[in-house]
């Protein structure tokens, strides 16, 4: 289940590989924050034993090795070394929330591997999103230092993430949707994604980074989103009070060959449930 590989530069590279050689691959972009644990609850739901589900864990997350100065399309060396190593020619991707600029960084940058790219509350461009659907709680790491991206991180998390949930942390608790407290409720949510061992395995590292990377002056252009020729599954939750669901619309209007579906009852950790359910129309779309 859990593995490790290491890149040429000598970084590790770590990951979980739920499911067997002769499935379905798919890929699984983690939020931010995240690990490679997160797909686990949609492998214990895949009822019909179809998919092959390989959490990836980014860098600064896991034991993944940090890579300082990342860009959204850097992440996607470490996607292929992975593919390489598991003898994977084509695959899927799944991207959740922060996951979702990675998932579609991989198939812009491999279009002749990448067979369909599933979208999960993502995030989009966040050079819109900073004039058109702003984000409590990221958006202030516009502009800054990785120095001074970690120190935020740390005043906000916590230096181990403990503060993730607290009342007066502004990615915590008192930010969700009604939806995903009820679905917080269940203590198997809670350590898939907020308690896991693995998400602050290097304290904030990773989120710190994640951030810089979505909120640079770069943004999306660190990759070819007209590179993207895959067909496209956009899902998100109405109520999503993390990343507003103008995103997932926006995303659908800048991606050729997506179709987009909102739940006007999910929220943005809720909307997880429907993953299995929409890779699966995914898959059954790109054999047509």
């Amino acid at each position: 289940m859990y593995k490790e590989i290491q890149a040429p530069n000598g970084r590790v590279i770590s990951f979980a590989d739920f499911g067997e050689d002769n499935k379905i691959p798919a890929f699984y972009c983690h939020g931010g924050p995240g690990s490679r644990n997160s797909v686990k609850g949609n492998s214990d739901k895949d009822n019909e034993n179809l998919i092959r589900f390989i959490g990836v864990d980014r860098p600064g997350y896991g034991n993944t090795s940090p890579l300082p100065g990342r860009t959204i399309n850097d992440w996607t060396d470490d996607l292929l070394l992975i593919a390489e190593h598991l003898n994977i020619e084509k695959f899927y991707m799944i991207g959740v929330s922060t996951g979702g600029s990675y998932s579609l960084a991989t198939a812009a940058r491999f279009p002749e591997r990448v067979l369909g790219v599933l979208v999960c509350c993502g995030m989009s461009d966040m050079r819109w999103a900073s004039e058109n659907a702003t984000m409590v709680g990221v958006e202030q790491y516009v502009g800054l230092s990785r120095e001074e991206a970690y120190e935020l991180a740390v005043k906000d998390m916590g230096e181990d993430g403990s503060k993730m949930l607290s009342n007066d942390d502004k990615t915590g608790e008192s930010n969700l949707s009604p939806a995903d407290l009820l679905y917080l409720q269940d203590p198997e949510n809670i350590k898939r994604f907020i308690s896991d061992d693995a998400t602050f395995a290097q304290g904030v590292t990773g989120y710190a980074d994640d951030r810089l990377a979505d909120c640079s002056a770069q943004g999306w252009s660190s990759f070819e989103v007209n590179n993207v020729s895959c067909p496209v599954n956009i899902i998100h939750g109405e109520t999503d009070t993390i990343v507003p669901v103008a995103h997932a619309y926006h995303t659908a209007e800048i991606v050729k060959d997506s179709e987009i579906k909102i739940y006007p009852k999910h929220g943005h950790l809720s909307i997880s449930d429907e993953i299995n359910e929409n890779l699966s129309s995914l898959i059954e779309r790109t054999k047509t």
